[in-house]
């Protein structure tokens, strides 16, 4: 075995940045989801538009994108390959 060996992850470095960036995306979709909290009374914004229809499509979104990012398979330089 050779010291200098490279060692080869199965996951890249660029979908490494990809996962990463999805799950910020993710994060922002589940923060669009809070709010004020209605324990006390009722109160009619735990139905908004912006809870329920647009952080669910920007949390999905963020899950699709994870689902590329490890599935995504760079292309290979010319002369980098074996």
């Amino acid at each position: 075995m050779d010291i200098k060996e490279e060692k080869k992850f199965t996951i890249g470095t660029i979908n490494l940045k990809l996962i990463g960036l999805s799950f910020i995306v993710i994060i922002i979709g589940f923060l669009l989801m809070t709010g004020e909290p209605t324990i006390t009374e009722y109160n009619p914004d735990i139905f908004s538009t912006r809870r329920i229809v647009v952080a669910s499509i920007i949390a999905f979104f963020g899950f699709g994108c994870t689902i590329f990012a490890i599935m995504y398979k760079p292309k290979n330089k010319k002369g980098s390959e074996k």
